[in-house]
């Protein structure tokens, strides 16, 4: 299999990275996975996602070439350690992206199903507070840096992991 983060600007195709994380490997039973989207409306801050508060127009992603790879492998490391699992897969686009445009995948494969839904669950709720990515929305209203919401912590601490975001 090639690797297993991936970095980029350019868009990913879902069957393509299901297909290179499954090729040859005759254990493979399962394979979940998570796709983020760019939301066009702004949630309010702290409700999780409730009423909209504005309509963003485009999303920013910034990352530290080195740093955010290397963090996103120790995760998958962790995931491998905690869940019996064939192999994993992320793909995280940084740059300029716009409404509806794709922002991450996560990938797991396993033997059984339930491996690879928690191990795909875990990964996205380690990366939301973890990984190690700036956000930036652009509204009407202008331009803010999105901050880490208590939600993504608290999704993060069912794992028995402790995040100081919020």
């Amino acid at each position: 299999m090639g690797a297993r983060v991936s970095i980029q600007t350019a868009d990913f195709d879902l069957s393509q990275e299901v297909a290179a994380l499954r090729i040859g490997d005759g254990r493979v039973g399962a394979v979940c996975s998570f796709i983020g989207t760019v939301r066009d409306l702004q949630p309010v801050s702290g409700s999780g996602g409730g009423a909209p508060t504005g309509k963003i127009l485009s999303m920013e992603l910034e990352h530290y070439p080195g740093m955010t790879e290397h963090a996103i492998e120790s995760m998958i490391d962790e995931a491998h350690r905690r869940f019996d699992i064939l192999a994993a897969r992320v793909v995280h686009r940084v740059g300029l992206l716009q409404p509806l445009d794709q922002i991450v995948l996560v990938a797991v494969a396993s033997a059984h199903r339930g491996e690879s839904f928690r191990a795909c669950e875990f990964l996205m709720d380690y990366l939301k507070t973890q990984a190690p990515f700036w956000k930036k929305e652009q509204t009407a209203l202008g331009a803010n840096w999105v901050d880490a919401r208590a939600a993504d912590d608290a999704a993060l601490a069912k794992w028995g992991i402790e995040a100081r975001n919020t």
